[in-house]
C-alpha cells in the first residue's frame, strides 16, 4: 500500500493537472475575491445586489464571498483532477500495465483515493491560510472568534466540496473515458446548484455543505453533513469493488 501511495502521489505532484488544479482552486479564488473587493470598494452597485451579504467590506463579507466561490466552482476543479487520477489510466493505455503488478487493483485505487485526499485537504488549508492572509492585507483588523470560526467552516467546506466529488472516480471506472469523468463532474457540479436553488436544503448530500458554510452552521445539521460523509464513502467504496473486477477484455 504504502507504495502504491507513494507512486500515486508522483503521479499526481509531477503531472500539471495537479499544479493548475492548485492554483486554480487557492489563487483562482483569491484573485476573484480580491476583484469582487475592489469592484465594491468602487461603489459597483449591480455587483452589490448580486453577492447579497459578500457585498459588505469586512472579515463577514469576505468568508461569505470565499463561501460563495467555493460552493460554486471548486466541486467542478476537485472533479476535473479526481477525473485525471482515474481517467488517465485509460486515456493513456497504461491501464494494462497495472495488471502486472504483484499489488491488486483495489489497493490502487484506495492508494488514488488516498493521494486525492491528501492534496484536497492540503488544497483547502492553503486556501484557508491565503483568505487569511487577504483580510490581514485589506486591513480587516485581528480575526474574532465569530471570523476564525469562519475560517474553519471554509476549510471543512472545501474539504467536503472535495469529498462529494467522488462520484467522478467511479463514473471514470464504468466509463473507462477520462472526458465521461469530465462530464461526471459537470454533471455534479450542476445537480448541486440546482438542487440548492430548488430548496432541496441540508438533506441533499452535494448542496448540504455549501448550506451549512454560508448559513453560519445553521442551515444543515451535524446529522446532514454525516450523510454528506456517507455519500462520498458510499462511492469510494463503488470505485475500489469496481477495480476490484476490472477486466482486459472490455
Amino acid at each position: 500500500m504504502k507504495a502504491a501511495i507513494r507512486v500515486e502521489a508522483q503521479k499526481l505532484v509531477r503531472s500539471p493537472v495537479g499544479v493548475i488544479g492548485s492554483l486554480a482552486l487557492v489563487a483562482g479564488t483569491l484573485a476573484l475575491l480580491g476583484g469582487i473587493t475592489a469592484a465594491l470598494a468602487s461603489g459597483n452597485p449591480e455587483l452589490t445586489a448580486k453577492v447579497g451579504v459578500a457585498a459588505t467590506l469586512d472579515w463577514a463579507g469576505l468568508l461569505a464571498g470565499a463561501a460563495q466561490i467555493t460552493s460554486a466552482g471548486a466541486l467542478l476543479g476537485f472533479g476535473v483532477v479526481l477525473s485525471w487520477v482515474f481517467g488517465r489510466e485509460f486515456a493513456d493505455g497504461t491501464i494494462t500495465g497495472l495488471f502486472a503488478l504483484p499489488v491488486s487493483r483495489a489497493t490502487i485505487a484506495l492508494a488514488k483515493l488516498a493521494v486525492y485526499a491528501v492534496w484536497a485537504v492540503a488544497v483547502s488549508v492553503l486556501l484557508t491560510v491565503g483568505i487569511l492572509a487577504l483580510g490581514l492585507t485589506l486591513n480587516y483588523g485581528a480575526p474574532s472568534a465569530e471570523t476564525w470560526a469562519a475560517l474553519g467552516r471554509q476549510t471543512v467546506l472545501t474539504i467536503l466540496t472535495a469529498a462529494v466529488a467522488a462520484p467522478v472516480a467511479w463514473v471514470a471506472t464504468l466509463t473507462r473515458s477520462l472526458l465521461a469523468a469530465v462530464g461526471g463532474a459537470i454533471a455534479l457540479a450542476i445537480v448541486a446548484q440546482v438542487g440548492a436553488l430548488a430548496g432541496a436544503g441540508g438533506w441533499m448530500p452535494l448542496a448540504a455543505p455549501a448550506l451549512w458554510a454560508m448559513s453560519n452552521g445553521t442551515a444543515a445539521n451535524p446529522m446532514q453533513l454525516a450523510l454528506t460523509v456517507a455519500f462520498s464513502a458510499a462511492f469510494v467504496g463503488l470505485t475500489c469493488a469496481s477495480w476490484a473486477r476490472l477486466q482486459l477484455n472490455r
